[in-house]
């Protein structure tokens, strides 16, 4: 069976791959589990000094798996929590991680995929890439709700509430959603010429310096914001928004083109939004 998250180590530097190619590396709760798995292994492994993260194929991740949603949906607030947590742990498990993290991004890293870049400590993307959180526009609710405390209040609310998911690199680059853009085919290799860089310092000198970063967020409030965001999301879920149930009936019984279409088309020209 094909694993759905490849490790390998080189070095100081651990490797994790997203490995669902011919599903842009959507993410399914099987996925999340061994990315979970992935982080505590590095973390883990004294030979690992950094993280490397990334997706086979054109793509880094188009974010969580929707067909599987539509094939398989969960039903109240108290069947959401464990899903929505899930997501969210994977996620922030790169966030947190003792040793530094760097994302190396190229095609879609959308929705759930933009924010696990974002918890990354440094993102490095391809110029074909492209971000966005465009959840709402099928009726969903935001996961991890990092992208205002790294773009500010304004450029989130634009991105999340219009549920855009045509941020280039370079608009990217300029709100500060990421570090560095590359070449298209070069995002890993730089990525990973960072992570040798990052292993080169101290460890219990990188080890506490990331944590007093993160801890200033923390006091700033930013790890309650999330768990609270996290509650908000679980309870949109649980109480399922219509155009969500439309979106996922439309998936189950035509294909997820069906529904993203049919997700367009709503929101194309003066169309009547009900």
């Amino acid at each position: 069976m094909t694993e759905l998250v490849r490790y390998a180590v080189d070095g100081p530097v651990a490797l994790i791959t997203l490995n669902r190619p011919e599903r842009l590396n959507a993410m399914g709760q099987e996925m999340l589990e061994e990315l979970s798995a992935a982080a505590a292994r590095a973390a883990g492994d004294e030979a690992v000094r950094a993280v490397v993260l990334t997706g086979a194929g054109t793509a880094f991740s188009s974010g969580f798996d929707l067909k599987a949603q539509a094939e398989n949906r969960p039903q109240g607030v108290e069947a959401w929590r464990p899903v929505l947590q899930r997501d969210f742990d994977a996620c922030m498990a790169f966030w947190h991680l003792e040793k530094p993290t760097v994302a190396a991004v190229h095609g879609p890293a959308l929705a759930g995929a933009c924010e696990l870049a974002m918890a990354c400590d440094i993102t490095i993307a391809s110029e074909n890439a492209v971000f966005g959180e465009p959840e709402l526009r099928f009726g969903a609710g935001i996961v991890c709700l990092l992208l205002p405390w790294l773009v500010g209040p304004k450029k989130a609310k634009e991105i999340i509430l219009l549920g855009l998911d045509n941020v280039s690199a370079a608009e990217a680059l300029q709100m500060g959603l990421i570090n560095r853009v590359v070449p298209e085919g070069q995002d890993l290799d730089e990525a990973l010429a960072v992570a040798r860089q990052l292993a080169r310092v101290d460890r219990p000198l990188m080890r506490q310096t990331k944590q007093a970063i993160n801890r200033a967020y923390a006091i700033m409030g930013m790890d309650q914001a999330l768990a609270e965001a996290l509650e908000i999301d679980t309870r949109i879920e649980g109480e399922g928004m219509p155009s969500k149930t439309a979106f996922l009936d439309i998936a189950q019984k035509e294909g997820l083109r069906a529904a993203i279409a049919w997700r367009d088309g709503r929101f194309s020209g003066d169309c009547d939004p009900s």
